[in-house]
């Protein structure tokens, strides 16, 4: 099996083929340019060099268009037509059509897997994110989460969160004392939010059965990689969640694999389609997150790759970690624009050839400015490079072709069916219950009591019988403490029951336990 991918070059006015090391594939990259030079071809064909070296892929379709890599390309295509030629001039020999493993994943569940995980796996941080909360929210979240924790109630999906944030109002004062202010308006601005996530069908996300990673990570019987696709069309007018999700899923990998050091090849390479989705308005903490996952994830053998309109989209301390480079076309109409393209020409090793500026504003559809680490790891020189063509369809499955692939996929049934596990809604509702049956009987056995101490009273009445000053003192004195405590507790309840049945539920929930 080849040690690296080929990604074009060759040609007059070019260098020779340009090749990425799969040794190096894990230290990360770039596919950049404007709208229309070819970034999304430039996907498939990596897509299609993964998977043919045995290395399982999982890519975001914005624009729907990389269904295709299922089905193999024609040559009476008309979008296909100048790839023959091409294949020739780059020094392409073994240039063939071809289909590959895909499986379709989706959040909500329509055009493809439904793909899920768990409120406690998304954590308080990405959660808080998601809901674009205040820090003063943020900090009642990791409370809830942290109570949840404690008393061993699982929180799976979001009718588990909301019943956990009804509890945490209910017991605000205490947990005030111990974690500091709790809000009700804090608490009912969350609230909100998650009706504004279901609205949005992001409660779809939480649930089970949740995603298992090595689903994703798996190869097919001949030993190519699988190219999950995830659906991200609809998902895209709900960024922040479609952000959330993804980095998420980077956040799953670095927590659950386990370290490899520098494998021959990748064990996963992940593509994060408009990346500038995922800093936009992100806190300082949260940037901290992705560029320590970025930094530390390539030595669990996955390789991430952002791709954007423009560099100047990633942070910089994240950006220096970006080792492989594929650099379509900018366009520099204003001055942020010519700062940008100065800023993206600057981060390559130069060639004295050709100005990489220059070269970057003027490479047409299809073509890159490209560089990919060598030996020891080192930025290999900009290269002007045409990208290879691709093997696959260009374009989309049709809606009866992407049924077909995901009625026979490896997968199927084994996510469509949602699961609803005993969690902290149930434990809520069954303490509301029995909270509930015990004032319930507390307000019968006074009215018992009562009962029978007027007929008691009725009776002594018409049978002429006085009950004197002294032996009714004499009563008092000899009543147990036992008797009047249970008596206060009775008095105590009576009347009230539909609202101590609520603190019975959440103010004595731990406590009973």
């Amino acid at each position: 099996m080849t040690d690296s991918i080929f990604m074009g070059g060759g040609g007059e006015g070019y260098t020779e083929k340009q090749t990425l090391g799969l040794k190096y594939a894990n230290r990360h990259g770039l596919v950049a340019g404007a709208t229309g030079t070819g970034k999304t071809v430039t996907l498939q064909i990596m897509a299609e060099s993964f998977s043919n070296a045995g290395v399982p892929v999982f890519m975001a379709d914005v624009k729907g268009d990389l269904s295709g890599l299922a089905k193999a390309g024609s040559e009476t295509a008309k979008l296909h037509e100048p790839f023959m030629s091409r294949a020739q001039t780059i020094g392409f020999d073994d240039y063939i059509y071809e289909s590959f493993p895909v499986t379709f994943w989706d959040l909500f569940g329509e055009q493809g897997h439904p793909i899920r995980t768990t409120v406690a796996e998304m954590g308080p941080l990405l959660i808080s994110r998601l809901l674009e909360l205040t820090e003063a929210q943020e900090g009642i979240v990791n409370i809830a989460f942290r109570v949840a924790d404690e008393e061993g109630m699982p929180l799976l999906d979001l009718k588990d969160f909301q019943a956990l944030l009804v509890w945490v109002g209910e017991n605000r004062d205490t947990l005030s004392l111990r974690y500091g202010n709790v809000s009700v308006s804090s608490i009912g601005a969350i609230q909100r939010r998650l009706l504004v996530l279901e609205n949005q069908g992001g409660d779809k996300l939480f649930g089970e059965p949740a995603l298992a990673l090595s689903d994703i990570m798996s190869v097919d019987e001949t030993g190519r990689g699988r190219v999950n696709v995830l659906a991200a069309d609809t998902l895209m007018s709900s960024p922040r969640l479609y952000s959330t999700f993804l980095l998420w899923l980077l956040s799953e990998l670095f927590e659950e694999l386990p370290e490899v050091g520098n494998p021959d090849k990748p064990k996963l390479v992940f593509f994060f389609d408009e990346a500038h989705l995922l800093f936009d308005g992100a806190p300082k903490v949260l940037v901290d997150k992705v560029e320590q996952v970025a930094r530390l994830i390539r030595s669990k053998g996955v390789g991430v790759y952002f791709i954007t309109q423009n560099p100047d989209d990633v942070p910089e301390d994240i950006l220096g970690q970006l080792g492989n480079r594929v650099q379509h076309a900018l366009r520099a109409f204003t001055a942020r624009d010519k700062k940008a393209l100065k800023l993206a020409a600057e981060t390559y090793r130069e060639n004295p050839r050709f100005d990489i500026e220059e070269a970057i504003r003027e490479v047409g559809i299809g073509e890159a400015v490209t560089s990919f680490l060598e030996k020891k790891g080192v930025p290999g020189i900009a290269e002007r490079t045409l990208i290879r063509p691709p093997s696959s369809q260009l374009g989309p499955l049709t809606i009866a072709e992407r049924r077909e692939i995901m009625s026979s996929s490896h997968i199927a049934g084994k996510y469509e069916d949602r699961l609803d596990r005993h969690s902290a809604f149930e434990m809520l509702t069954e303490r509301a219950a029995k909270a509930a049956k015990e004032a319930e009987d507390a307000e019968r056995a006074e009215d018992e009591a009562e009962a029978a101490e007027a007929e008691y009273k009725a009776a002594r009445r018409y049978s002429g019988t006085r009950v004197t000053r002294s032996t009714s003192r004499s009563t008092r004195k000899t009543e147990s403490f036992g008797d009047a405590l249970t008596k206060s507790v009775i008095k105590e309840l009576k009347g009230t029951t539909g609202r101590r049945i609520i603190r019975g539920i959440l103010g004595g929930f731990f406590k009973g336990r």
